[in-house]
């Protein structure tokens, strides 16, 4: 059998954990067999096993491509100008414009790490890379006088998770929830608890200088 080419395997493995994400969606984790996935997937075991050989390397697989999407769009996030407006946007795909079969997902593995270590470990692994980062981008928004945060960094970040976990629950259990109408809400709370400093423009300080300027000269 002649081999894959590179893209050509890419594009089989995403599509695997495409159709993995439907069936844990659907059917939580230990209703979705490996056979299950098979169907889905419209490949054979010994196609699936080349790329996964448990359920527990397609969630691996799973989360870690969310961690690679999350550290693109918070990228973003963190160059942006204005931070609560490039929030509003990530708030916009993840709450709004992604199906809600992915916050399922979310909260499913959330429960089964709880009961499974290895999933524990996974699930956790990227709750923490995204809490760190949020951390550093707080205390660095801090340090540039950009925020007055109204409570301490660590806090706020437990806050802000809490807060998005219960809108990724929210979205799993009700998908019509109107996440359009609170998330401008829980954008503007975020923001009371962050405090963003209102920066003087460039030309106003200029001009406010010199005015003290010749001030000092009198």
């Amino acid at each position: 059998m002649p081999k894959l080419k590179p893209d050509t395997q890419r594009a089989r493995r995403e599509h695997i954990l495409d159709a993995a994400l439907r069936c844990f969606s659907r059917g939580g984790f230990h209703a979705t067999t490996m056979q299950t996935i098979c169907r889905e997937a419209a490949v054979s075991p010994g196609a699936l096993y080349v790329y996964f050989d448990s359920k527990e390397a397609l969630i691996a697989g799973l989360c870690e491509r969310d961690r690679a999407e999350f550290a693109e769009r918070f990228a973003a996030l963190a160059a942006a100008p204005d931070f609560l407006e490039a929030l509003s946007a990530i708030g916009q795909h993840y709450f709004i414009n992604e199906g809600p079969e992915k916050q399922r997902f979310v909260v499913e593995m959330g429960i089964e790490a709880t009961r499974n270590p290895r999933i524990a470990e996974i699930f956790m692994s990227v709750d923490k890379f995204c809490s760190d980062n949020f951390e550093a981008l707080f205390r660095r928004l801090q340090e540039e006088g950009r925020i007055a945060p109204r409570a301490d960094i660590q806090t706020l970040v437990s806050v802000f998770n809490v807060v998005g976990d219960g809108m990724f629950w929210r979205r799993a259990i009700y998908p019509d929830a109107d996440m359009a109408a609170m998330l401008p809400v829980v954008v503007d709370l975020i923001g009371s608890l962050l405090n963003p400093v209102k920066r003087e423009p460039v030309e106003q300080k200029v001009s406010r200088s010199k005015v003290s300027a010749r001030e000092g000269r009198r």
